[in-house]
């Protein structure tokens, strides 16, 4: 487990949280155990109704290197995120979600890739997949996406992401518009790469995503239809061909799939 240290942090993780009660101690302990030491936490609690906010205070008193802040409603992921980007000091800001873990070694070897290579603004690695019966698959990703891919497809894993905190605040941070409510992370990524950043994915899987029967409830339709409108505007903004807007209504077509089906095939892909 790090231990503080006096050196400013070089990472500022930040990690919206909303009703995650069961969860978070596992989330922040995987934090707590990183390899090094130089990072600082920022957890956003946003409007919960159980009893994630005492929770947190609770773990934010144990390390000077936690901090809370609270939304007095709940507004959604980018607007949390964006309150912990207005406290983060870190040259780098790192995403975790309050209900996963991660490698100890998750921010000593992004922060070395990234340290080592400044032609990338954003670093994320695979995830291994959970649910209540344990791990089920791991994802895969491209080393380089493109800007088609990122447009198109779902190349880069926002919760396990490294970005440079110039870069992230070049393009002011997270959207809070209505239209990009839970998927934050495809409007994200359009822009980053409009404004000319480019992403470099890890091979190594470093982060593990809880992905059970709860987060199949909160992929709402309206949500990919969010995601279709993003990504046409997307092609637009980058000048794509038809292929890449035939693509964007992928989102849509997918959830017409049964849940249960689509899950089945999930699992049966690892991915």
């Amino acid at each position: 487990m790090s231990t503080p240290s006096n050196k400013p942090p070089l990472i500022s993780v930040i990690m919206g949280i909303y009703n995650c009660e069961d969860t978070l101690r596992e989330a922040v302990e995987s934090i707590l155990q990183q390899s090094i030491s130089e990072w600082e936490l920022i957890m956003c609690d946003d409007g919960s109704t159980d009893g994630t906010f005492e929770l947190a205070k609770t773990l934010a008193a144990s390390d000077s290197r936690i901090s809370l802040v609270q939304n007095e409603h709940n507004y959604g992921l980018g607007y949390a995120l964006n309150q912990c980007l207005k406290q983060a000091t870190g040259v780098y800001i790192a995403r975790m979600d309050g209900d996963d873990r991660c490698s100890p070694v998750r921010l000593q070897k992004q922060l070395e890739f990234m340290s080592g290579h400044t032609e990338f603004a954003i670093c994320s690695t695979p995830m291994i997949l959970f649910d209540e019966t344990g791990e089920w698959g791991r994802t895969k990703l491209k080393e380089q996406p493109s800007k088609e891919d990122v447009v198109t497809g779902a190349p880069i894993h926002h919760a396990p992401v490294m970005i440079r905190r110039e870069a992230l605040e070049s393009i002011g941070g997270y959207s809070t518009s209505s239209n990009t409510l839970r998927v934050e992370d495809v409007d994200l990524w359009i822009r980053l790469y409009y404004a000319g950043y480019r992403c470099y994915n890890l091979q190594e899987a470093l982060y593990s995503m809880r992905d059970d029967r709860n987060a199949f409830q909160r992929r709402k339709y309206r949500y990919r239809i969010n995601s279709t409108i993003i990504r046409l505007k997307g092609c637009q903004m980058m000048h794509l061909g038809i292929k890449s807007y035939l693509l964007s209504f992928l989102p849509m077509i997918v959830g017409l799939i049964p849940e249960r089906m689509r899950r089945g095939i999930r699992k049966r892909r690892g991915a």
